[in-house]
């Protein structure tokens, strides 16, 4: 460039639009550069998903799928027991009648499992079992539960109409150790379980230990059909209408039951040489209706068991039946699961819960060969009547107060019993 040029070069510089250029091929460079150094960077890992926790009828925590789950439960039941008659056949107390904490929960997404022990007393494991769930249809069942047999006995603890079940359940099974299959059949409309079991508990009892007192085993289950359920809106009227049968059949040796009222008074009791020894079967037919806020079943139970006294062999039939029937006066509906009341407890708000009325008649007849053959004591009541008449207060959906007044009737000797029975209890 001549000398000429460069000086007007330096006279007159550069356009605003080529200083405007030039920013912009740095700017890109720049930024070029700065992907190219991301691209080789390794991108951050992924946070871990959260879990997630709250309140659903208890505490739970939970995967956010849902596929591992574990739910906290609680049953508590403080109990006033007193005496009508003199002299006292009971010692007048309160007791606490259960403690029950209940870990429920899914692993897997198929594999569900429920713990409870018990608390009041002496600690024992009540239910202890894991689920194998399929489908709806069958879920497979190992471990300790409730035997399937009775229509009452099967209904959850929390949800009972009276502080104590009635005299039909003394002649079933209760909690046992074995392998059983689950499932709903046609829409839910029928369901179904049944299994093989150790068999140790005499009847209306639970097995005192977890391991077979003998080689003897026994077959159990039952079926509950409910021919009006179905998913059509709104419901038919006879929706929680149904029948259920349940039995068991198995060889046993061993212990005998005794027979106590709902204060835990033995009204029969087999001698110490008398023992099981041979074939147990049990049946027990029931009938269950909830129409919004009136309830009612009726069951009937009947053992037949071999037997051992003094080294002679007898078979010996008990047999047992009861009705129950409940109204809610504030007009919730009820069911198999309890009353929800539609206010709950809120005395600020002028809420106070929901109130039900209940009834129940049952009647336990042994067998009259027990008291031929010499086997009953001379007190031992061959005919027993229980009445019970109860007022309910649900405050909500977790807190309940029984208030109960039952009579036991007896034949011979034994003189009758009065009761009043309070319970306060928290479930959830």
């Amino acid at each position: 460039m001549s000398a000429a040029g460069r000086a007007s070069h330096r006279a007159y510089p550069r356009a605003p639009w080529w200083r405007a250029a030039q920013g912009a091929l740095r700017l890109a460079a720049a930024l070029a550069l700065t992907g190219t150094v991301a691209a080789q960077a390794p991108a951050p890992p992924a946070p871990a998903p959260a879990v997630t926790a709250g309140w659903n009828e208890g505490f739970f925590i939970q995967t956010p799928n849902g596929d591992n789950r574990l739910q906290i439960g609680f049953v508590a039941q403080a109990d006033g027991r007193f005496a009508l008659d003199d002299p006292l056949p009971i010692t007048n107390t309160f007791v606490m009648r259960k403690v029950r904490p209940t870990f429920t929960g899914r692993v897997a997404k198929y594999i569900d499992f429920k713990i409870m022990p018990e608390l009041a007393g002496s600690v024992v494991l009540l239910d202890g079992y894991f689920d194998i769930r399929f489908s709806p249809m069958l879920r497979l069942r190992s471990g300790k539960d409730k035997t399937p047999v009775g229509y009452e006995l099967l209904i959850s603890d929390a949800y009972l109409i009276f502080p104590e079940r009635s005299v039909v359940s003394l002649l079933v099974p209760n909690r046992d150790v074995g392998f059983q299959a689950q499932g709903d059949l046609a829409g839910g409309r029928l369901l179904y379980s049944g299994g093989i079991f150790n068999g140790n508990p005499p009847d209306g009892t639970s097995a005192i230990t977890d391991v077979d007192t003998n080689n003897g085993k026994d077959l159990a289950g039952r079926v509950v059909w409910m021919p009006f359920r179905s998913a059509q809106t709104p419901p038919h009227a006879l929706t929680n209408f149904g029948v259920h049968l349940g039995g068991s059949s198995g060889t046993q040796t061993g212990a005998l039951p005794s027979f106590r009222t709902s204060a835990g008074q033995t009204f029969f009791a087999f001698p110490a040489t008398t023992t099981a020894d041979g074939r147990r079967n049990r049946v027990s037919p029931a009938v269950f209706l909830y129409l919004k806020s009136f309830g009612s079943f009726a069951e009937y139970s009947r053992s037949t068991l071999d037997i051992l006294t003094s080294g002679v062999p007898i078979t010996v039939t008990n047999q047992a039946w009861g009705v129950t029937g409940s109204y809610v006066l504030t007009g919730e509906a009820t069911s198999d699961r309890g009353v929800r009341p539609k206010k709950p407890f809120d005395p600020a708000a002028g809420a106070w819960g929901a109130v039900q009325v209940a009834a129940r008649y049952a009647e336990l007849r042994l067998d009259e060969e027990l008291f031929t053959a010499g086997i009953a004591a001379e007190s031992a009541s061959r005919k027993t009547q229980q009445l019970t008449v109860a007022t309910n207060w649900f405050l909500n959906n977790y807190v309940k107060i029984y208030a109960t007044y039952e009579r036991f009737s007896f034949s011979g000797p034994r003189a009758n019993e009065n009761l009043i029975l309070f319970r306060s209890q928290l479930a959830f």
